[in-house]
């Protein structure tokens, strides 16, 4: 063994640990995103269900609590095998704490977006009037939310503003409308 690793004694190695923890997770919460391309492509939001375990800062809190417990437990006596026990374990809960916290956080997001294939079928109301072969835009109720999408008849013919429709396709962002037929 070289002598200079020899010069660190077991309550300095945690402490070191435990910083180098600390630092990434300092680092990940003031650059946000950055820190999510170091996890060697392991956490991608598992299914979208939220941050998987492997998330840089999990394991950035799991570092911090290894070495901060195996420290203490150092500092009360505990030999190597077991201050690594106690820091194992108490950094294994600090994460699982934290992952449980950032899932929760997670489900709890809404999104006020709206899928386009569910206006699929829906009644619509012309808004800017469709010129024959060209564009115009329909807008269509979803819930307590109004859509507006750019739109073109199905046949080809103008359909002026105010006539109501039909959303018969759905390519990008852009629909398809026929006349609704009374």
């Amino acid at each position: 063994m070289p002598a200079w690793l020899t010069q660190f004694s077991q309550f300095s190695v945690f402490l070191g640990i435990s910083a180098v923890g600390f630092v990434f997770l300092v680092v990940s919460l003031l650059f946000g995103e950055i820190g999510d391309h170091l996890d060697g492509g392991f956490d991608h939001d598992v299914a979208h269900e939220g941050p998987g375990f492997f998330n840089i800062r999990v394991l950035s809190v799991f570092a911090t609590a290894f070495g901060g417990f195996g420290a203490v437990a150092t500092y009360y006596g505990l030999g190597t095998i077991g201050s690594s026990g106690v820091a194992f374990l108490s950094g294994l809960f600090f994460a699982a704490l934290i992952y449980a916290f950032a899932r929760f956080l997670y489900s709890q997001q809404a999104s006020s977006g709206v899928r386009t294939q569910e206006i699929l079928g829906r009644p619509a109301r012309v808004v800017v009037p469709i010129p024959a072969g060209g564009i115009g835009q329909v807008r269509c109720q979803l819930g307590e939310e109004l859509v507006d999408k750019i739109a073109r008849s199905s046949d080809g013919s103008a359909i002026p503003e105010n006539t109501a429709v039909t959303v018969t396709e759905v390519l990008g962002d852009a629909v398809i409308v026929a006349r609704q037929t009374a």
